[in-house]
């Protein structure tokens, strides 16, 4: 029963069947092919406005292209203490934009408005302090939280008067567009956001990123950035296959509403060890060694986070999680609190 992470799941089954259609015949290489080229409108009908989009094959390449293309060498980016772009991604950010990152903390992995607001009239202008130029927020966050629209909305209205472009890595996107019950353009443009990297791996796609612009003027020459990064994929067919089988809300919608739902079921057997709230597909409670030990004992797979000797741990489910395995990771988990 692995809860490892939802990048351990199989590449779901209308995402590998629309790879299987594309697979036949030959077709126009790096983006030359018909279904790339009707990612822009397929997308621009996911988020309700015109946009420009680019597939790159991780994660990793999507927030540090789109970080470098609208944060300057000379800038810094402002982003959480617990951001996968700072935890998690080898200094990325920082070797394609060659930006500095300014690390802000708050509860459960979000930035708030205070907090960003004292960062900035800490920060007086001038030309021996590097400026800041992007805001970078994560949704759904490392701790598996949501920023509300109007959380969204204060922080990118307080970035953008401060003239400062916004990011959002989106690697679990649709968890938090199904968490909060809203349309994927509520949490996006509308809410201010200037460049998303929306993820479709952890949804059921193999190497599925993308860097979407709100705005297609913001995009001139990114297309240059991206090959120079070497992600620009030959065979650009197959993830554009593939999102346009994601982009379909029986695909995404549940899987993202499948995924939480597991979560769940976890969440609520595991409530007084919580140590964040289970919004998402991510929990994280707080068990001693032993307890560890004895969950792996019975077969469950998953990470432990936080500092060494926290005795934290995160489950992640995914679209591949089944009902019984959440329910078995519920009842194990009550076993530990009686």
């Amino acid at each position: 029963m692995d809860f490892r992470s939802d990048n351990t799941a199989a590449i779901a089954p209308a995402l590998f069947a629309a790879m299987a259609a594309a697979n036949e015949g030959t077709a126009a290489g790096y983006g030359g092919d018909d279904l790339s080229a009707r990612l822009d409108g397929a997308f621009g009908e996911f988020f309700e406005a015109s946009v420009k989009v680019f597939p790159v094959s991780t994660g990793t390449a999507a927030n540090g292209l789109a970080l470098a293309h609208i944060c300057p060498p000379w800038g810094r980016i402002i982003a959480h203490r617990e951001a996968h772009i700072e935890r998690d991604e080898c200094g990325a950010t920082g070797f394609f934009s060659g930006a500095q990152l300014d690390l802000l903390d708050g509860d459960h992995a979000k930035l708030s408005e205070d907090r960003l607001a004292a960062h900035f009239a800490a920060h007086a202008p001038g030309v021996h302090s590097a400026p800041p130029r992007a805001l970078s927020l994560t949704q759904a966050t490392e701790r598996g939280t949501v920023y509300t629209l109007d959380e969204l909305r204060a922080l990118t209205d307080l970035a953008h008067d401060a003239g400062l472009k916004v990011h959002m890595d989106g690697a679990r996107f649709a968890n938090a567009v199904v968490a909060l019950g809203c349309a994927p353009a509520d949490i996006s443009w509308r809410a201010g956001v200037d460049v998303l990297c929306l993820g479709a791996t952890k949804s059921g796609g193999y190497a599925c990123e993308a860097v979407v612009f709100f705005d297609p003027a913001m995009a001139e020459d990114f297309a240059y950035r991206r090959k120079r990064a070497g992600q620009l994929g030959c065979k650009s067919r197959f993830a554009a296959a593939q999102w346009l089988a994601w982009l379909d809300p029986a695909v995404w919608h549940q899987h993202a509403a499948h995924a939480n739902a597991c979560a769940q079921i976890i969440a609520r057997a595991a409530q007084p060890l919580l140590t964040a709230p289970a919004q998402t597909n991510q929990i994280f409670v707080k068990l001693g060694d032993a307890e560890k030990a004895w969950l792996r004992a019975q077969g469950f797979a998953f990470y432990d986070w936080g500092s060494v000797g926290s005795g934290e741990v995160r489950l992640v489910t995914s679209w591949q999680t089944t009902i019984k395995e959440a329910e078995q990771a519920a009842a194990a988990l009550r076993c530990l609190i009686n």
